[in-house]
């Protein structure tokens, strides 16, 4: 079969697949709520079940796709590498010295290649704060002597952050992108080797029709619990979702935002972007631009291509929960926002799908809430039973349907631990454990990253939950500046940001307890950990914690076991900044 018959194969694969154990989800608890009589309640509980499920079932599917098809192959070129390419790091209000660090890293490894000449280093600025952009334009000036750039170095800063960064992007196509085949976006946390980006280029070289490469950023650098578990759970699981998506996105690819490769000329003629009519949040600027410019480039025929095999590509993460939901709040605005591009005229089928599943990302947790109300309120609105129908003289009495609903349980547990115990096995089974800490301590690691993040998983629904209550209501995000500290907080800054999920468990438990008892220790897993969230935040978010399991060899990751030389280029140069 042809390469583009494979992945239209795969598609329906995975959808058939997620669609068959959403309706046996559906069925069953069909099954169950019927046992007292079906009412309106039901049928929307259903309803949501049904949603809800069969996204947790795609999710489920990509990582079991992920372990039966490895990454397809590539082309490259072996020639010389002659396009020019332009490395450009957006900045907003970031710490400056840590950003030229990071800059500098990739430019050393970038110089110690025979190709270095081909490469450009650009700054591109969006700081609003004055203070801040007075010190990036004097940072730039002592890393030019310093490392002898001037050829090579630019910096830019723009007054007016128009269009955030999609329009710093912009900026930069229209004023300098005439001179550069090829752009590697960066992130202000992005780090890379300059043999991950040589290569890059030389697979872009290969296929003409290539306009956009996309690597798979490793998450490092963080020390609280929260983010080790956050490290080693990409570096274990993240590759093989990875293969997954790719295996069924073909030329229809992902595009994160960065550590990723743009044909210039493609972007130029396929990615402007307008602002969509209306006021934020709906209108106004496209938050979430990276998906948008995706589907930009596959609707004029540039392949979009994610290679999950690429090493070597690195970014940094929120180092608490409380972080992390301000990030995801920015990112849910913007995929909600997508909604108004799912009828965009000439984008593909898969450019559209891609766009739903972002949207249904956030949707998923609050439909997961109102399905956990719906199942509260069901015993007290259920009608009373019928125990004559009138065609028998004798009474006919409801029967429980217990293991039905047990089955179901189990099943809607499988599919959210089955796919990461799998994936521990394959590490396990392979030498790559070693790069883990070996077996125990992978076994043991995965077996505390399953439960942590269970207990934490009522916390992420609630916090995605506001976001899109924030959102649906007209509230604002903005794009502030992300918060880049060691990532502690206070017992008191828990219990600011999580006071209001206490209120909702305690909430939930006194209602079941007083009126559906008999759902009482069902909902205790989401509820006790909600009455205790601040506690949950505030020890997840401990710096100390986080490095007493790396003293134990806990939540080990690769780059742990064999450092990446440009990782430690970058912790040399901020610490002599640093001095």
């Amino acid at each position: 079969m042809t390469g583009r018959l494979v992945v239209i194969t795969r598609r329906i694969g995975m959808v058939t697949f997620a669609c068959a154990m959403t309706f046996a989800a559906a069925s069953m608890f069909g099954t169950v709520v019927q046992s007292d009589g079906y009412d309106r309640l039901d049928l929307i509980r259903i309803g949501l079940l049904s949603v809800a499920a069969f996204w947790l079932a795609w999710g489920g599917c990509i990582a079991f796709f992920g372990l039966l098809f490895p990454p397809d192959r590539v082309a490259r070129s072996d020639g010389p590498v002659t396009g020019r390419t332009a490395i450009l790091m957006p900045i907003y209000n970031e710490e400056t010295a840590t950003i030229f660090a990071r800059l500098t890293a990739i430019m050393r490894s970038v110089r110690a290649l025979p190709e270095e000449a081909q490469f450009d280093f650009f700054v591109l600025s969006d700081t609003t704060r004055a203070d801040i952009a007075g010190a990036e334009a004097a940072e730039y000036r002592r890393v030019l002597v310093r490392e002898g750039a001037g050829s090579r170095l630019f910096y830019r800063h723009r007054e007016k952050n128009i269009g955030r960064k999609a329009g710093n992007i912009a900026d930069f196509v229209m004023n300098y992108g005439g001179a550069y085949e090829h752009m590697l976006i960066l992130d202000a946390d992005s780090l890379m080797t300059g043999e991950t980006i040589v290569e890059m280029v030389r697979r872009m070289q290969a296929d003409p029709g290539l306009g956009l490469l996309q690597t798979l950023p490793q998450i490092q650098g963080l020390e609280t619990l929260f983010g080790r578990l956050l490290q080693f759970s990409t570096a274990l699981y993240a590759p093989y979702f990875a293969r997954g998506l790719a295996s069924v996105q073909g030329g229809e690819g992902s595009f994160w935002g960065h550590n990723a490769l743009v044909r210039t000329k493609a972007f130029a003629a396929s990615c402007g972007m307008a602002p969509l009519s209306g006021k934020p949040p709906f209108g106004g600027h496209i938050l979430s631009h990276d998906t948008v410019e995706a589907a930009l480039l596959a609707r004029d025929g540039w392949k979009v291509r994610l290679d999950p095999d690429l090493t070597g590509s690195y970014e940094e993460a929120p180092p608490n929960m409380v972080e992390y939901a301000k990030r995801d709040r920015r990112w849910c605005q913007g995929n909600l926002q997508h909604g108004r591009l799912l009828y965009a005229p000439r984008f593909r089928f898969w450019s559209r799908f891609s766009i739903l599943q972002g949207i249904f990302g956030y949707l998923a947790s609050p439909l997961w809430f109102l399905f956990l109300i719906a199942s509260l309120a069901a015993p007290m609105l259920a009608p009373p039973p019928v125990y004559f129908d009138g065609r028998s003289p004798f009474p006919t009495f409801p029967h429980p349907e217990t293991g039905t609903a047990l089955a179901l349980l189990f099943g809607l547990v499988a599919l959210l631990l089955l796919p990461k115990l799998a994936l521990i096995i394959q590490a396990l089974l392979k030498q790559s454990r070693k790069e883990f800490g070996g077996a125990f301590r992978l076994a043991l690691g995965g077996f505390l990253e399953i439960f942590l993040t269970s207990v934490l998983a009522p916390l992420h629904m609630m916090f995605q939950c506001r976001s899109v209550l924030q959102v649906v209501t007209g509230a604002d995000a903005g794009w502030p500046a992300a918060d880049r500290a060691d990532g502690s907080l206070s017992f008191g800054a828990s219990i600011a940001a999580t006071w209001w999920m206490m209120l909702i468990g305690a909430a939930g438990l006194g209602f079941s307890h007083q009126f559906t008892p008999e759902l009482f220790y069902w909902l205790m897993p989401v509820s006790v950990p909600l009455v205790a969230a601040p506690l949950l935040v505030f020890a997840t978010a401990s710096v100390g914690l986080g490095r007493f399991t790396k003293r134990l060899g806990l939540f080990r990751i690769p780059i742990e076991h064999t450092p990446d030389p440009v990782i430690g280029t970058m912790a040399e140069i901020r610490k002599i900044a640093a001095a």
